[in-house]
């Protein structure tokens, strides 16, 4: 039997994810729940006969029984809200707002510390795709001054949410960058681009580091962008690392794997599928829970 979840918001994110659970051999969607029976993403899921509901967090309230796990695609201001109702509830949760209630997770760097926590914080879209790098090259370069990340991506991609959050997106990325790199000195740029066609996800990582060791920087990542490939396909590095003028610089690009979004949309590809891959876990370990007892 399937490992039962529950997706809250019904934009682009949730509907994207509702996409990969039904590739997922492990996760079955059992509720879909937003506020708009008539918006785009409530019709896909009725067409794949997801059962839907327009109350919202109330859903999971009248039927604590319907799900597991609940994934949170809705907004920073509304994880607020449900986290504690969920976890009255008693329920996992897997936050893709940028609340910073739940433990800062990323599955490349801090999966097996994520399964022993019931609110899971996907941080953001740019932290999944360049924070495991830095924290990568942090393990190799103890005296980092300065780290900078500049994530680009399509202005196509960038939904009312995504948009309502920029505040909350920038805080959330630094404080994540400094937990997992221990580098207090930090910042993050997010630029949206308007171009036709649309850009796919770029994010350019500077870090200034006196006399690196360049071929173990080198090697580092190249595990690390292994590791996030296994769950994101679309990852690549665009530029390898190289010394210049005192700092170290490197650039990832994501591409989506274009379930429900466009292949540009990168930016949320990887952060749903690193969700999902979390999501995969718990249910792996229930499922191995259920046959040793």
């Amino acid at each position: 039997m399937k490992f039962k979840v529950a997706i809250l918001g019904t934009g682009n994110i949730g509907t994207d994810l509702l996409i990969k659970i039904f590739r997922s051999e492990h996760l079955q969607c059992t509720l879909f729940s937003g506020r708009n029976l008539n918006s785009k993403g409530m019709l896909k899921a009725m067409s794949l006969g997801v059962s839907l509901s327009d109350k919202g967090i109330d859903a999971i309230v009248e039927n604590p029984e319907c799900c597991d796990l609940v994934f949170d695609a809705t907004s920073a201001a509304s994880h607020t809200l449900h986290a504690s109702i969920l976890k009255q509830l008693g329920k996992i949760v897997i936050d893709l707002t940028p609340a910073k209630i739940g433990l800062l997770t990323i599955p490349s760097v801090n999966l097996s510390e994520a399964l022993q926590y019931d609110n899971l914080n996907m941080i953001t879209c740019g932290g999944q795709a360049s924070i495991p790098i830095a924290h990568a090259i942090s393990q190799v370069e103890k005296n980092i001054e300065y780290i900078e990340l500049v994530s680009t991506i399509a202005s196509k991609s960038a939904g009312p949410g995504t948009r309502a959050n920029i505040d909350e997106y920038i805080e959330t990325t630094e404080k994540a960058l400094s937990h997992f790199t221990g580098c207090q000195n930090v910042k993050v740029i997010l630029n949206l681009n308007p171009a036709q066609p649309s850009i796919d996800m770029n994010t350019t990582i500077y870090l200034k580091i006196k006399n690196p060791n360049m071929d173990l920087i080198r090697s580092e990542v190249a595990k690390m962008v292994s590791t996030i490939k296994s769950y994101v396909p679309g990852y690549m590095l665009a530029l390898e690392p190289v010394y210049d003028n005192g700092l170290v610089i490197l650039s990832i690009k994501v591409q989506g794997l274009g379930d429900y979004l466009p292949k540009y949309a990168g930016n949320l590809d990887i952060i749903n599928s690193a969700a999902i891959a979390i999501a995969e876990e718990f249910a792996k370990n229930k499922k191995n829970s259920e046959i040793l007892s």
